[in-house]
């Protein structure tokens, strides 16, 4: 493969994670953040390289992306960007790790069957190799604006910003169910720093109530790790929906004993938790079934397909609710 106008050892830019959207005024651009692959894309002459944000290619899975770039009329650019699939009008996270398959007939098939788009946000490389990474926000914004336009393909978006912090503020509050997952806040005056959380994310912060229908114990240890965590469904049954580890050190031993005198199959009566995968590990496979007795109140940030995308945070614990007002109503 050709050299690209970057060492190949880039990292993206990173966040961390805030409480509220940031609002000095004339300092940060706002943008959605996208639910998809974070994608740092490399092209130098008719080679490509598509790279997670852990340094991983991309490329294999995501071969109608490769194509469009690899077609554009200009080569030795290097573009930030998110990879992502819509399906019936929104983003679908799902549809995006079924193409981390072996198999390549596979991902031939679903890339032609749900094909992949790229959203693009940020450039660290003009076409021509010119590297602007240090150069401020709002630059490497008009760079980006002017690849997209003229590179003139569908398959090539532009990422919405604003540099209002109420329009921010309002695409939070619609954030969390399918598209986005989020808002990312960059200060307009910032070079681009390679692998340092010099962005800011802001992600809703929803909560429900959940029926604890199973947990799991630490590694290589006898004591509670995560508590497994359930709604009911239009059926009257239980689904399992996400996790919680956030539980303290010092309640672990207690709340064990009390967990191991509620034991009884089947725990989730509808969708129960898997079992191992390519991406999970075998013990996650292995949990203990629970009365569906004890009821938790959890913070989430994201839902995909009736799941928490990410663990939640343990809030409290609610005896004053029954099992059986916990539906998926709440996260709806």
């Amino acid at each position: 493969m050709t050299a690209f106008p970057l060492p190949l050892d880039t990292s993206p830019m990173e966040a961390k994670l805030a409480d509220a959207v940031p609002e000095d005024e004339g300092r940060w651009q706002y943008e959605p953040k996208w639910d998809g692959f974070r994608c740092l894309a490399f092209k130098s002459e008719d080679a490509v390289e598509l790279r997670a944000k852990s340094g991983k290619p991309l490329g294999r899975y995501f071969p109608e992306i490769t194509t469009v770039l690899r077609d554009l009329k200009r080569g030795h650019f290097v573009v930030d960007g998110e990879i992502v699939i819509e399906i019936d009008g929104e983003l679908s996270f799902e549809a995006l790790q079924m193409r981390l398959h072996p198999a390549q007939s596979r991902i031939r098939k679903l890339s032609s069957q749900t094909p992949a788009t790229l959203i693009l946000f940020d450039m660290l490389a003009r076409p021509g190799g010119e590297i602007i990474t240090g150069q401020p926000l709002a630059e490497r914004r008009r760079a980006i604006e002017d690849f997209v336009t003229s590179s003139n393909n569908p398959d090539l978006r532009l990422s919405k910003c604003t540099y209002d912090a109420a329009t921010a503020a309002r695409w939070l509050k619609g954030a969390g169910h399918a598209s986005t997952d989020g808002i990312v806040a960059k200060m307009l005056d910032d070079h681009y720093l390679c692998g340092e959380r010099a962005m800011v994310k802001v992600k809703p912060r929803r909560t429900a109530d959940c029926v604890v229908g199973g947990f799991r114990y630490l590694a290589e240890s006898r004591e509670v790790g995560s508590l497994l965590l359930g709604l009911y469904n239009d059926d009257g049954k239980l689904d399992h929906v996400g996790f919680t580890s956030t539980i303290a050190r010092g309640d672990r031993g207690a709340l064990t004993r009390q967990l191991e005198g509620l034991r009884s199959a089947p725990g989730f009566t509808g969708k129960a938790p898997g079992g191992p995968s390519r991406w999970s590990t075998e013990r996650s496979g292995q949990w203990e079934p629970l009365k569906p007795e004890l009821v938790v109140e959890v913070r989430f940030d994201h839902v995909t397909g009736n799941r928490f995308r990410h663990g939640t945070k343990l809030l409290r614990w609610r005896p004053d609710k029954a099992p059986r007002q916990c539906t998926f109503e709440q996260i709806e």
